[in-house]
C-alpha cells in the first residue's frame, strides 16, 4: 500500500498568467528607453536651429546659405563677435531691451497677481462672469486692435517713447489666468482665518498670498521677460528713434537695400539670447514647479 513517503515530490507548476493590462518583466524598461529616445530626438530637432545660428555666426556672409549646410565652418571667424560692437551700438540696444523687459515684467507681476487674488479669493457679484470675459480677450488676435491702440497712443503723444509699450503691455490676461490657477490651489481657510484676525485684503495679499506663490510668480516672470525681450512688432511700430531701439530692431541694421549681412545678424542673435538663457537657468526650478501647480501642464 502506498504511503506518504512513496508519493512523488511536488514540482512547481506552470507560472500563473499575469492579470490583464499588467506589464511583463522588461516591458517597462523598453518603454522607458523608447520614451527617452523620443525625447532626445525632439530635443535635437529643437536645438538644430540654434546650432545652425551659432555655426553661421562664425562664418562669412557667402558661407551661411551653402548647400549642403556646413555645420562646421571652414574658418572660425571669432572676429565677428568683436566687430559687431563697432558696427552698431549693440550695448545700447541690449540696455533698451533689458529696461523694457524688466519694467514690463515687474508691472505684470504686480497687476496679474493682484487681479488674480480678487478673482480667486474675494467674493463679489459677477466675479466669475467678469473673469471669463477678461480671459476671453486672449482669443482676440493682436492684429484686430493694433490700429486702434496706435491711434490712442498717437493722440496721447506717447509714440516714439517707452511709455507706449509699457502701458500697453503692463496688463495681461494670461498672467491673471496663470496666477488665479495657482491661487485656487491655496486653501480658502487661510484667508478666512486672516480676516477673522483683522487682516485687511491688502494684508492678506501681501503677507500670505505673495509668499506662497513664488513658483507661479517665477513662471510668469520668465514667460513675460522672454516675450518682451523677443518682441519685434511692438517696438517696430512705436519706436522710431535709433537710440530707443531694442536689440531686435537693432539687428535690422544689417539688412541693406540689395543684400544683407547674415553672418553679423546671426552673431547679434547669438548674443541676444544670452540674457534669456541666464534668466531661464536661474529660474528653471521655480518655473517647472509653477507650471506643474498652475493647471497648465499637459
Amino acid at each position: 500500500m502506498a504511503t506518504l513517503h512513496d508519493a512523488p515530490p511536488a514540482t512547481a507548476g506552470p507560472p500563473r498568467d499575469l492579470p490583464a493590462g499588467a506589464d511583463r518583466p522588461g516591458r517597462g524598461l523598453v518603454r522607458k528607453v523608447l520614451a527617452y529616445a523620443l525625447l532626445v530626438v525632439v530635443a535635437a530637432l529643437v536645438l538644430v536651429p540654434f546650432a545652425w545660428m551659432l555655426s553661421s555666426s562664425l562664418k562669412r556672409d557667402n558661407e551661411v546659405f551653402t548647400i549642403p549646410i556646413e555645420w562646421i565652418p571652414r574658418e572660425f571667424r571669432w572676429s565677428n563677435f568683436v566687430e559687431i560692437w563697432d558696427r552698431i551700438p549693440l550695448l545700447t540696444y541690449l540696455g533698451n531691451s533689458a529696461f523694457l523687459s524688466v519694467t514690463i515684467t515687474l508691472l505684470q507681476l504686480l497687476t496679474g497677481s493682484f487681479a488674480a487674488y480678487g478673482f480667486s479669493k474675494v467674493r463679489f457679484p459677477g466675479r466669475d462672469a467678469l473673469f471669463l470675459a477678461y480671459i476671453g480677450t486672449i482669443a482676440v488676435p493682436w492684429q484686430a486692435y493694433m490700429v486702434p491702440q496706435y491711434i490712442m497712443m498717437q493722440r496721447a503723444e506717447l509714440t516714439n517713447t517707452y511709455w507706449s509699450i509699457i502701458l500697453l503691455q503692463a496688463f495681461g490676461a494670461f498672467g491673471v489666468f496663470l496666477m488665479r490657477q495657482y491661487y485656487m490651489s491655496i486653501p480658502d481657510e487661510l484667508c478666512e482665518a486672516a480676516r477673522i484676525d483683522g487682516l485687511s485684503e491688502y494684508g492678506i495679499y501681501r503677507r500670505i498670498m505673495l509668499p506662497l506663490s513664488k513658483p507661479a510668480l517665477a513662471s510668469l516672470a520668465l514667460l513675460t521677460f522672454v516675450n518682451t525681450w523677443n518682441d519685434y512688432m511692438g517696438p517696430f511700430i512705436y519706436l522710431t528713434s535709433n537710440e530707443l531701439w531694442t536689440v531686435q530692431l537693432g539687428l535690422r541694421s544689417f539688412i541693406g537695400q540689395y543684400d544683407a549681412e547674415y553672418a553679423m545678424m546671426m552673431t547679434g542673435a547669438a548674443l541676444s539670447i544670452l540674457p534669456i538663457l541666464a534668466v531661464f537657468l536661474f529660474g528653471q526650478r521655480y518655473f517647472i514647479r509653477g507650471i506643474a501647480t498652475s493647471g497648465l501642464k499637459g
